[in-house]
Parts: C-alpha cells; sequence; structure tokens
C-alpha cells in the first residue's frame, strides 16, 4: 500500500471507478450482444470466450461464471485459435474477445481467423476507437446479467449449481 494514501483514499478511488463504469454502460450496445447471443443458442450456436495473455484468465472465468448461471459457454485460447483450435468454432457461433488495448498482433490474428469461420464478434475492449472496436460485430462492457435473467436463473437453481460454495449455501431455501 502507498504510504502517501489512506485507505480512505482508495476505497474512494474504487467508487469513483465503478459509479464511472456504471454510468458508461451503453444500454443499446449491451441488449445488441445479449440479442446476438440469443439468436446464436436459438440456431444451435455456441458461445466461446477468448483473449491473449491476461485477458486470457478473464475469458477462461467468464466462460466459467456463464456456464455456471446455465449458458452454456466454452473457452478458446487466443493464441491456440491460429494454430487450428479455430476449428471448434462454427459459422454463427459467437466469440466474446476480450482485450484492454484491443490491439494486439495476435488479438487480430485471432480474431481475424474467426471471422474467417463465420463467427459473430463481440469486442470487450477498454478502448474504443481501438482494432477490436472497429473490427468487432458489438462492443460492451458487461452482459452476464441479462442472460441469467432470460434464462430463467432462480435462486434455487443457482443453489443446486452451486452445492460446495460459500454462494451457494449462503441461500436460503
Amino acid at each position: 500500500m502507498y504510504r502517501n494514501k489512506s485507505l480512505n483514499d482508495f476505497a474512494e478511488t474504487s467508487r469513483i471507478e465503478l459509479i464511472n463504469t456504471v454510468n458508461n454502460l451503453d444500454e443499446d450496445k449491451l441488449f445488441e450482444a445479449f440479442d446476438l447471443i440469443k439468436k446464436a443458442k436459438a440456431a444451435g450456436g455456441r458461445l466461446h470466450f477468448t483473449g491473449i495473455g491476461k485477458p486470457s484468465y478473464v475469458a477462461r472465468y467468464s466462460a466459467s461464471l456463464f456456464s455456471s448461471t446455465g449458458m452454456i459457454a466454452y473457452f478458446l485460447d487466443g493464441t491456440e485459435t491460429i494454430h487450428g483450435s479455430s476449428g471448434q468454432v462454427a459459422e454463427g457461433d459467437v466469440v466474446i474477445a476480450i482485450s484492454n488495448s484491443g490491439e494486439t498482433e495476435e488479438l487480430k490474428k485471432s480474431v481475424t481467423t474467426l471471422q474467417r469461420n463465420g463467427a459473430v464478434i463481440i469486442g470487450v475492449t477498454g478502448a474504443a476507437g481501438s482494432w477490436l472496436a472497429r473490427n468487432s460485430d458489438c462492443v460492451l462492457l458487461a452482459l452476464s446479467v441479462l442472460l441469467q435473467e432470460d434464462y430463467g436463473l432462480d435462486l434455487n437453481k443457482y443453489k443446486r449449481w452451486h452445492p460446495g460454495g460459500s454462494i451457494g449455501a449462503s441461500i436460503k431455501e
């Protein structure tokens, strides 16, 4: 911890960042992504998450999160995509590509390969003018809650799917 900053300073910075994130959510883009995923699912398509470097950890976690709430999702290693793993992505599947800068060469190659396979790309990036933002079918910041609601996730299902965790245990019948 920085010696010149108090815990309250860090808490205030975090609070401001969270408020900015919520205030900057683009509801139209959020529902556009929601509709793309619903359309793909209705047609038998699947949902994949990918990222290069540190965002690959977020992608892996996101695939796990979505799966744990009823939306079957897969992790797609971004680097392996251009070495044959893009074969798991069928035409009409949705790929959520995560990158803070939206500019890495590996990401560009991966997304281009996936687009050639006929995938729909939803970009999640911190740079609105980035390559990823310009080359995605949709760009956004958040999505999981809409899909959970649409899927009909309720507390009983959530508890049934999370029997070993503290979250599941905290839900009262």
